[in-house]
């Protein structure tokens, strides 16, 4: 099975390219693939590495020689920047899935395209609870890009072009200390600031309530998903735990032993965007056998330890 990953140099991509390099059934080739900056001080053993532009048809051209079995496409500009940089988030988050997409399918008809969606697509919700019948309406234009490339996917697998699989993710965590792209940095900050008995300034308050997920969920959702039967919806909710702010510092503290200093903010906008999420149902995951932390505590533990 021959497998590319896009986004590998990034904080999901790191973890997934390194869990592939270890083992996958039936891997024949590992291609690897990001910027160039990316990839600074990162081998991983047994892959082919091909940093490059992938809103570059030459470089794609080259890349997609001779295809691919299997697709993970994590790449993508954060929310912020690309909605401060519109013309160059349309190329990455939109432009660049959608031809990826169609150049997997003309090369490996059915191959199975694994796409890293995310929570986003929603905007800010009104509904008590959340699952993948909750319409969408995405409030930012990565949230819109990821939603039509979701839809463009489904229709590839309608036509059976593609095997296609989009998880909408919550914010990962623990990011490391110096991401500052994503404006959900603060919720990995907190795990940072607890561990190191450091006083945490949360923009958003305590009862703030958030979805969380650590990176190795993630990754196992991610791995879960490329298996999944043809059959399976193109679409899934990754299975995140709903919590507050609050309760999750005090799982953090939990593993890490002191008790934390925290000062509560009431920033509004932030607030709104991730500190307002109603409960989450992800029962038609767990259905179809994905795992993610189990409780807090778990998450906290894999958030902490990196891996």
């Amino acid at each position: 099975m021959r497998v590319l990953l896009t986004g590998a140099g990034g904080f999901l991509g790191s973890g997934l390219a390194e869990r592939l390099a270890r083992g996958m059934p039936s891997l024949s080739s590992l291609t690897l693939t990001d910027r160039q900056s990316s990839f600074s001080g990162k081998e991983i053993a047994g892959a082919e590495v091909k940093p490059g532009d992938l809103t570059d048809t030459v470089f794609l051209d080259e890349l997609f020689e001779p295809g691919f079995d299997l697709v993970f496409h994590l790449a993508s500009l954060p929310g912020g920047q690309a909605e401060g940089e519109p013309e160059r988030g349309r190329r990455i988050n939109l432009a660049t899935p959608l031809e990826l997409a169609w150049r997997t399918a003309a090369r490996r008809p059915g191959a199975r395209f694994v796409f890293a969606s995310s929570i986003a697509v929603y905007g800010e919700i009104a509904a008590e609870i959340v699952s993948e019948s909750t319409p969408a309406a995405p409030g930012l234009s990565y949230g819109a890009h990821k939603l039509m490339t979701e839809i463009f996917l489904s229709d590839l697998a309608r036509r059976r072009d593609l095997s296609a699989v989009s998880l909408r993710f919550p914010a990962l965590v623990a990011r490391p200390p110096t991401e500052s792209g994503h404006g959900s940095a603060f919720m990995s900050q907190m795990f940072h600031k607890i561990r190191a008995g450091e006083e945490f300034a949360s923009p958003v308050p305590a009862s703030a309530r958030c979805w969380w997920m650590s990176r190795s969920a993630a990754i196992d959702a991610l791995l879960h998903a490329a298996f999944l039967p043809a059959d399976a919806p193109t679409m899934l909710l990754a299975p995140a735990l709903s919590a507050t702010m609050a309760e999750m510092a005090e799982a953090i503290e939990t593993v890490t032993g002191p008790k934390s200093s925290i000062r509560w903010g009431e920033d509004a906008r932030l607030t709104r965007i991730f500190g307002s999420m109603p409960q989450i149902d992800v029962s038609l995951a767990h259905s179809l056998g994905f795992a993610g932390d189990g409780d807090l505590e778990t998450l906290a533990r894999a958030a902490l330890s990196g891996a």
